[in-house]
């Protein structure tokens, strides 16, 4: 990390935490008392501060509001068996902003701005961090442009934020899922791989379809012909056929998921083979049916490794093996599970104290 950055902090001048019920966090809905702001302008970083979390002023003619320049992170921290607070892979969050921005026509974040943000903010609400198993602190990193300019362009103005909430188990149970064949997330050339809010939106309207249906989330396939599958929209997809790992291939239409990638390098270490490959939806269908599929499950910061019980696909649904028996993926979501929470050695280097 380079030289200490000068930081202004202003803090709350009352603490939430005595009337937060840490027992009842629903993802994303309870923030702590601070967040951390940094602006571009100019073709610098500047007025980095720590404020207390609220309402930011800003022009209605913000290029983000009419353009779309809106890019975001996701990652936590964890309160370890021994007091610590650690942030898990913040190096491969930072790498996957930049890509981001680089993608959306944004200014790169510099890792020193990015670091000691997220250090300078958890310092002041580490009592935020929780301590019950399961649970952790989310860090949202988000950018979005700031000029008050009605002209399609890349903006000129920026601001970068840090928040973080509170939270438990982003799902509770086995999800049942649909495979979407009408709508589509991502096509190729376009952002598909960048975590920013667009590709967020495009997909909010058939995913509450989805809901009115009974449905838990959405398995997107490729926008051409619907035949490969490619991620869950807030998660990438893992399959276990033939006791292999397998999981849809990175490309320009697939988010590259840290813990996909965590998952997969577990996965080897234990012996597992793994195959990084175009995944079709009808590999999947017949391996449910003929039992080469045994399991199933999502991997995401939020989802962490959450099994999937059933999948629909037009119009008949399809149960997977009981989750109690899946041992694989169990098996990796204890080994991540205790390297975060510092209850098994951190081989890999994955943990960064703050």
């Amino acid at each position: 990390m380079n030289e200490t950055l000068d930081i202004t902090i202003t803090k709350a001048d009352q603490s939430r935490l005595t009337v937060t019920d840490f027992s009842q966090l629903p993802f994303g809905k309870v923030f702590s008392d601070h967040m951390f702001i940094a602006e571009y302008e100019d073709g610098a970083w500047t007025n980095l501060q720590v404020l207390p979390y609220g309402p930011i002023p800003m022009s209605p003619a913000i290029s983000a509001l009419h353009y779309g320049q809106a890019i975001f992170e996701g990652m936590k921290a964890y309160r370890q068996a021994d007091g610590n607070i650690s942030v898990f892979r913040a190096d491969k969050n930072f790498e996957r902003f930049n890509k981001s921005a680089q993608r959306m026509a944004m200014p790169a974040i510099p890792e020193d701005i990015f670091r000691q943000g997220i250090a300078a903010l958890i310092d002041i609400d580490k009592n935020w961090v929780p301590n019950q198993d399961g649970y952790s602190l989310y860090i949202r990193p988000v950018m979005f442009a700031t000029d008050p300019y009605l002209g399609v362009r890349a903006s000129d103005k920026y601001t970068f934020a840090l928040l973080t909430t509170p939270t438990g188990p982003y799902y509770s149970k086995a999800l049942k899922v649909k495979i979407e064949t009408e709508f589509t997330r991502a096509d190729e050339g376009g952002v598909g791989y960048a975590k920013t809010a667009g590709n967020y939106a495009r997909s909010l309207h058939p995913f509450a379809e989805a809901l009115k249906e009974g449905f838990d989330q959405l398995i997107w396939t490729d926008a051409v012909s619907h035949e490969f599958i490619e991620e869950a929209g807030t998660a990438n997809l893992i399959f276990v056929i033939d006791g292999k790992l397998v999981t849809p291939s990175i490309r320009s239409t697939v988010l590259d998921g840290v813990t996909r990638d965590t998952i997969i390098q577990l996965a080897k270490k234990a012996g597992i083979e793994v195959e990084e490959r175009r995944v079709s939806v009808k590999e999947v269908i017949e391996g449910i049916e003929n039992g080469k599929l045994t399991d199933a499950f999502a991997a995401g910061t939020a989802a962490t490794v959450t099994p999937i019980g059933e999948i629909s696909y037009e119009g008949k649904l399809h149960t997977l093996t009981d989750p109690a028996t899946r041992t694989i993926s169990a098996g990796i979501a204890k080994t991540l599970n205790d390297i975060r929470y510092g209850l098994a050695p951190d081989e890999f280097g994955w943990n960064w104290i703050v």
